[in-house]
């Protein structure tokens, strides 16, 4: 699914869906208050979605006016969704003083940093979370769309894959590095967390491709630092692409299928050489205060929560395995720098 909102002028509002199936005319559920409102098709044939390859008829254009939402002049708490979908593609809301920037925070962890991210919610006119889960035409979408001028973006997006859309001219990127080992340990409790979907087979779907790393994971005793080492020696592919320098792997592919050399990782310091702000998880308060003041914004510093004790316990296990040193040989090298430019800036 692509689209595009063209413009809002107060008394109407076009834009534009392209449904997956290239055969389907795309709805708009418009919402107001909380409230469903109407669902419009598409009404308009544009010749350009034909031409392009995006649809097979080019019916994807919509036009609100007060003819099909009466008082849509008057609504100021609006919202536009995909029907299909549910991927809400505008929002007009309650006039406030939102910050005027775009805003990307990049999670670089299998479990997203939700401190930062509720603190700063609420200034901002448009939100998109967990912007890796869904499709990369709907990303490019996002990422590509000028009716949105207040908007905070995060997700584990591949970097080198967007970063066109990502330069400063177009959108403020911050990203916090965490220790590889620490994320390790996370990633591998989350996949052992997940060992009794993986074995429901009406729930195995949710996973994908790490179903089979989750049933792999689940009946090893994590404790025990022997049968660790056995694990490392038997990870299945889908496991092994999870936990193998994830970090380098983000910033220094296109695609997370793409295999990892030693350049990867230079290619990785480049890409995050060119990220707006850039901290470490060792220095939370740091990163959340230069961000914030990057933003203009005067709002108290979120407190981050250190990792839960299962988590550190297990990093710590992890530590003295050879196998995971060389899993995490990349990575390792890119949070140490990073952990000591931050500390060198902010003890100056």
């Amino acid at each position: 699914m692509r689209f595009h909102i063209d413009y809002d002028d107060g008394q109407s509002i076009r834009g534009w869906i392209v449904p997956d199936n290239p055969l389907a005319v795309s709805r708009t559920v418009v919402v107001a208050d909380g409230r469903r409102i109407a669902e419009i098709p598409a009404f308009i044939t544009d010749e350009a979605f034909r031409h392009n390859g995006w649809h097979a008829t080019g019916q994807c254009t919509f036009v609100l006016t007060e003819a099909e939402i009466p008082g849509l002049a008057t609504l100021r708490d609006l919202e536009l969704y995909d029907a299909d979908t549910n991927v809400r593609i505008y929002r007009r809301p309650p006039e406030a003083a939102f910050v005027q920037r775009r805003v990307i925070l990049i999670n670089t962890g299998i479990e997203p940093e939700t401190v930062l991210q509720n603190a700063l919610f609420p200034y901002f006119r448009h939100s998109y979370f967990g912007l890796h889960r869904l499709t990369d035409e709907i990303i490019t979408s996002i990422l590509h769309t000028q009716m949105m001028p207040s908007a905070f973006l995060s997700g584990a997006i591949t970097v080198p894959r967007y970063e066109n859309s990502l330069t400063p001219d177009l959108m403020l990127t911050g990203i916090l590095v965490q220790d590889p080992y620490v994320e390790m340990a996370t990633r591998m409790l989350w996949l052992k967390a997940r060992g009794e979907e993986a074995a429901d087979p009406a729930r195995t779907w949710r996973l994908g491709a790490l179903a089979e790393a989750a049933t792999f994971t689940d009946p090893y005793d994590l404790t025990d630092v022997r049968g660790l080492k056995r694990y490392f020696r038997l990870l299945p592919e889908p496991a092994y692409r999870l936990l193998f320098n994830p970090l380098v792997r983000q910033l220094g592919t296109r695609m997370p299928e793409d295999r990892l050399y030693p350049g990867n990782s230079i290619a990785a310091v480049e890409v995050l050489a060119r990220i707006g702000v850039v901290g470490h998880h060792a220095r939370f308060e740091a990163f959340a205060s230069m961000f914030i003041d990057r933003l203009e914004l005067d709002i108290p510093l979120p407190t981050m929560p250190p990792p839960r004790s299962e988590i550190l316990d297990l990093a710590k296990r992890l530590r003295t395995v050879k196998a995971v040193d060389e899993m995490l040989v990349f990575d390792v090298a890119l949070a140490d720098m990073v952990q000591a430019t931050v500390d060198k800036i902010w003890k100056a």
